[in-house]
């Protein structure tokens, strides 16, 4: 049995991934969390074969989720499940160690029969993704993004440097760089590159 942890914020999503892998024979769904917290604290506590996750969802993303698993050495392999057909976010979530990455518009068979292929240690990638993933790197350091994030929420750069605990001629440097690699006029527009690039 592939016991399987779902973390979805959308609830009709969560329910209908939750019953649609219920139907399969050998896979059981042990957890479904609504946000990405929840998710990491039920990892631990029950350490489910393949984690199920989309990208956004409220606190921590699907992404920083593979990251804080492969960290920690969790004996857990990664599956992003997401609407985002971006090439950046495939690429990171690569670096990050996942396993699969794969479209919510993607046939119910093929969702079980990735997990299926990653649970036996294989890799199940968008083939069209893959390809496009190559062609442009991330040019942000992950502070960068951070900070970049929280600017496009509309925070000032002394709230961004209260929120990430660092002075705020840190925060101003950090949003210059990005500014600066992505080769636009100001953190709004930086925001907007990196988002739609799939670089946050």
């Amino acid at each position: 049995m592939i016991r399987i942890l779902l973390a979805e914020d959308q609830a009709l999503v969560r329910g209908a991934l939750a019953a649609l892998l219920g139907l399969e024979p050998d896979l059981e769904v042990v957890a479904a969390c609504a946000d990405g917290e929840r998710a990491w604290a039920e990892l631990q506590r029950l350490t489910p074969d393949v984690l199920v996750a989309d990208i956004e969802m409220p606190g921590i993303t699907g992404l920083e989720l593979a990251q804080r698993v492969q960290r920690h050495g969790l004996p857990v392999r990664v599956v992003i499940v997401t609407t985002f057909a971006r090439a950046g976010y495939l690429r990171r979530a690569l670096d990050a160690g996942v396993a699969g990455y794969l479209l919510k518009d993607a046939p119910a068979e093929q969702l079980a029969q990735a997990l299926r292929q990653v649970h036996r240690g294989g890799r199940a990638i968008d083939p069209q993704l893959a390809l496009e993933a190559w062609s442009e790197p991330d040019p942000l350091s992950d502070r960068e993004r951070q900070a970049l994030r929280l600017a496009g929420e509309g925070l000032s750069a002394a709230e961004i440097a209260a929120r990430l605990r660092l002075s705020h001629g840190t925060v101003r440097n950090y949003l210059s760089e990005a500014i600066g690699k992505l080769g636009v006029g100001n953190r709004i527009e930086a925001y907007r590159l990196a988002r739609q690039k799939g670089w946050l």
